[in-house]
């Protein structure tokens, strides 16, 4: 009795998670196709300017020889804590009058935008290599486990802060202001523009608190055959990740209702 009453709830929260995902889609990127095109030209033209602005200043990047591939190795990974950890957040706030109904969750709303992002990401990482490596001709043997073990640590990373998140944007508005400011350091301190190796003591050792920089320094180690990331501690990552996520679903489960009610 309790797995035939386990399994209608099972598949009605994989229902209520692909329409949200529809929504989600057809919102977010519009009923055509150059909403997934525009996903698409936003990096491009983000490396394109970083690769100018630095082969300008530099002879050659800190870690082989093409600009764009070294700028990719570390922007695309962070664009997925960045952009898909900001969607995550605001899940609450997007599907606020779904939520009504005793049908749809926080976590189906969390879900179903992370699932939708991520993978839109993913396409997005695998097209841009690509391309890189197919307009430059490069010789480049990539080793896909060390590559899937970035984007796995970089994807529970951005869920589990994104669950906290998405509970403090809807109990504390401001919140959303103080986290926009905090977070824009991120983007320098974690190694997309720099090695994590370069970078002198004691700095070296603060700086590995960064979860990113371990995220980065995976993916570079999984395009890159010569460069050998030893400081990555993929265990810390994941487990910080976790620990974000648990605590963000215990908020959400607990207070969710009484933040939204206030």
């Amino acid at each position: 009795m309790q797995t035939t009453a386990l399994r209608p709830r099972s598949l009605r929260a994989l229902r209520t998670i692909f329409a949200l995902t529809l929504r989600e889609m057809s919102t977010t990127y519009g009923k055509s196709a150059l909403g997934y095109i525009w996903a698409l030209l936003e990096p491009v033209a983000a490396l394109a300017l970083m690769s100018v602005v630095f082969s300008l200043v530099m002879r050659q990047p800190a870690l082989g020889t093409n600009f764009p591939l070294f700028f990719a190795s570390g922007y695309l990974v962070f664009q997925i804590y960045s952009g898909v950890g900001n969607k995550i957040a605001t899940a609450v706030q997007f599907n606020r009058p779904l939520l009504e109904f005793p049908a749809v969750t926080a976590v189906d709303a969390i879900l179903a935008r992370f699932l939708l992002n991520f993978l839109t990401q993913l396409l997005v990482i695998y097209v841009v290599l690509a391309g890189i490596i197919i307009i430059y001709d490069l010789q480049v043997h990539l080793n896909l486990p060390k590559i899937l073990i970035s984007l796995a640590m970089v994807g529970v990373f951005t869920l589990g802060v994104g669950s906290i998140n998405c509970y403090l944007f809807v109990a504390i508005p401001s919140y959303s202001t103080v986290w926009a400011i905090a977070n824009r350091p991120m983007f320098i301190i974690s190694g997309v523009f720099f090695m994590f190796d370069d970078v002198p003591q004691p700095f070296r050792d603060i700086l590995w608190y960064n979860p990113l920089v371990h995220v980065v320094g995976q993916m570079r180690s999984g395009i890159y055959a010569s460069y050998d990331a030893d400081y990555v501690s993929v265990t810390y990552v994941v487990g910080l990740g976790l620990l974000c996520l648990v605590l963000g679903l215990l908020l959400l489960k607990r207070n969710l209702r009484q933040a939204m009610n206030r």
